[in-house]
């Protein structure tokens, strides 16, 4: 029998306790949506109020060279780097996601241009699905996105994929994919490897490098805690810039943007990924969250969040037996920070659990999902957002009429 005296003692020992005080969250929330939209740093007000007045206000123009505005998608990239097994120069924050999936997916497709396959998982977050489908049909009829089960991706490695392209953490499930294994088996069949690191950057040590990936993508509103919309990031191993020629080739990508040559010559190394004006107020926001992760032990973050995901499905059985099944992988080596159980009126459920102050948030069909953000999620949460689960349950509150409205966003 696990107690609320229990979390209070884990929190107590908790190595990261003090990073939440770094986060503005109220006081009566129990905030397990850091998976979909990380919480807001107490500095990032601060920080964008002296870009906006300072920079932007007072220097104007001039900010590009005397603030370094123009540096900012590889300054940041550069600082990002580290927290995904990155080197200096591989990194660049720019865009979103979707579109610096396209240019990585177009470089893939140059690189191997005797294949004319990109092999992806039916478990995969449809945008990566959608720019691929897209991608296909601008390229002609004998491009195609193949689509197998998670478990058949070993498989489907035959000499006809140019590319794999995973998500490492399943947005659904929450399953974690073993990088290292899946790279070297994609190698081994002559294809690139492509990894979506929007559900684990910031959340669990990430080796790029080590794992010898090609090329990844990832968002920078979920753990990397840059706000709505913030820019996202691409990777491009060191062996691979250079290469190809950008189909998206626009202006800041160029060797020498300001020559105003008539003729696109793309940059030597990862600038090249630039397409238009880096977005800079955007950039600030995710600034601060990067500096604050820059601090941190991702070995700590993932100990952390493994045992916050253990300690949340074990009091779910506890308290609400019977009532749900689990989506997410048992066992914690194969799961992200994240634990998803299912049930026919889960988007109901997790209406009745936001009346209550406590946010997770709904995935078609059918599932509840539950992110655990190690920077600031506490113990003593996981025991009370249970504790309202367990408590709509009993009561049938769920089946309430205002919870059956389906809203724009789940």
């Amino acid at each position: 029998m696990i107690t609320l005296d229990d979390c209070r003692q884990a929190d107590g020992d908790d190595l990261l306790a003090g990073l939440r005080e770094h986060f503005d969250i109220p006081a009566n929330l129990i905030y397990l949506d850091g998976n979909s939209l990380g919480a807001m740093p107490r500095r990032t007000p601060g920080h964008l109020d002296q870009v906006i007045r300072r920079q932007w206000g007072a220097d104007l123009i001039r900010s590009w060279n005397t603030h370094g505005w123009m540096d900012l998608p590889l300054r940041l990239g550069d600082r990002l780097a580290p927290l995904i097994g990155a080197g200096p120069g591989e990194v660049l924050v720019a865009d979103s996601t979707s579109i610096n999936l396209f240019k990585l997916l177009d470089l893939a497709l140059q690189l191997r241009p005797d294949r004319r396959v990109v092999l992806s998982d039916t478990g995969n977050f449809p945008t990566d699905l959608y720019m691929a489908q897209g991608l296909s049909r601008r390229l002609g009829r004998e491009y195609e996105l193949r689509l197998v089960e998670e478990n058949a991706l070993d498989a489907a490695l035959t000499g006809d994929v140019a590319v794999m392209m995973v998500t490492q953490v399943n947005y659904r499930s929450g399953r974690l994919h073993d990088m290292a294994r899946l790279t070297r088996l994609a190698h081994q069949a002559g294809a690139l490897a492509l990894w979506d690191l929007s559900h684990s950057a910031g959340a669990l040590p990430v080796d790029l490098g080590g794992c010898d990936a090609d090329l990844a993508v990832g968002c920078g509103y979920k753990y990397l805690n840059g706000g709505p919309g913030a820019p996202a990031f691409l990777y491009v191993n060191r062996r691979h810039q250079g290469k190809g020629s950008p189909t998206l080739s626009g202006w800041f990508g160029h060797q020498a943007p300001f020559d105003f040559d008539l003729h696109y010559t793309p940059a030597s190394d990862i600038r090249r990924f630039l397409c238009g004006t880096p977005p800079v107020l955007s950039l600030a926001g995710l600034e601060v969250g990067l500096d604050l992760l820059s601090t941190v032990d991702m070995t700590l973050i993932r100990r952390k969040s493994v045992a916050l995901t253990d300690l949340f499905i074990r009091l779910v059985r506890q308290e609400c037996p019977d009532c749900f099944r689990l989506v997410s992988p048992e066992d914690s080596v194969a799961r992200g920070s994240q634990v998803s159980f299912s049930h026919p009126a889960g988007y109901a459920i997790v209406q009745a659990l936001i009346a209550r102050q406590v946010i997770p948030d709904f995935r078609a069909p059918d599932i509840l999902r539950f992110g655990f953000a190690p920077l600031y999620t506490r113990f003593a949460d996981v025991w009370a957002a249970v504790q309202h689960l367990g408590a709509i349950m009993r009561s049938g509150e769920w089946r309430r009429p205002e919870f059956q409205v389906r809203q724009a966003v789940t």
